[in-house]
């Protein structure tokens, strides 16, 4: 019989130099990979910095006040408020001798005034009539008329209340 000859430990045509190469490219690309994400971190806090520095600080909130905040809230009811049915009844009442000036509507009761001027008290009659003819207002009443004194035509300002029946919800 012939003698075997098994070497478990592998030393003998194998070169040693072939396990140290490896081992140094390993070393060589972690070192490489450890400085790459050393860079692009200082990078990103240089960029983070930047950031910070450009954006404009958030003012302090202001506090509102109650009587400003009951301010918005009737400018939004009266921003909520049925108006085409309102001009379409003041323009059906509409005359050459009478001009409009202020439209002041109350939300909370449903009424509205309607200052203005006219050429004499007849038309401010005949525009309070015409308008107590409308649809979307009743109880219209003349509140206050006077002759301007200074104006040499003779023009009388005037006031009227009505209740908007769509003023109130």
């Amino acid at each position: 019989m012939k003698k075997l000859d098994i070497n478990f430990v592998g030393r003998g045509a194998r070169s040693p130099w072939a396990g140290r190469v490896l081992m140094a490219v390993a070393l060589a690309l972690s070192l490489e990979t450890a400085v790459s994400y050393t860079n692009v971190r200082a990078s990103l806090e240089l960029n983070n910095a930047k950031i910070a520095a450009v954006r404009p600080r958030a003012a302090p909130v202001a506090k509102i006040s109650a009587e400003e905040t009951a301010v918005v809230r009737e400018t939004l009811e009266r921003l909520g408020l049925p108006w085409n049915n309102l001009f379409a009844a003041l323009e059906s009442a509409a005359s050459d001798k009478v001009a409009l000036l202020g439209i002041e509507p109350d939300p909370k009761s449903g009424t509205v005034v309607i200052s203005g001027d006219s050429k004499d008290y007849l038309a401010a009659l005949s525009y309070v009539l015409n308008l107590s003819q409308t649809q979307a207002l009743s109880h219209v009443q003349l509140v206050r008329h006077e002759v301007k004194q200074n104006d040499p035509q003779g023009t009388v300002s005037f006031a009227v209340s009505a209740a908007w029946s769509e003023g109130k919800r």
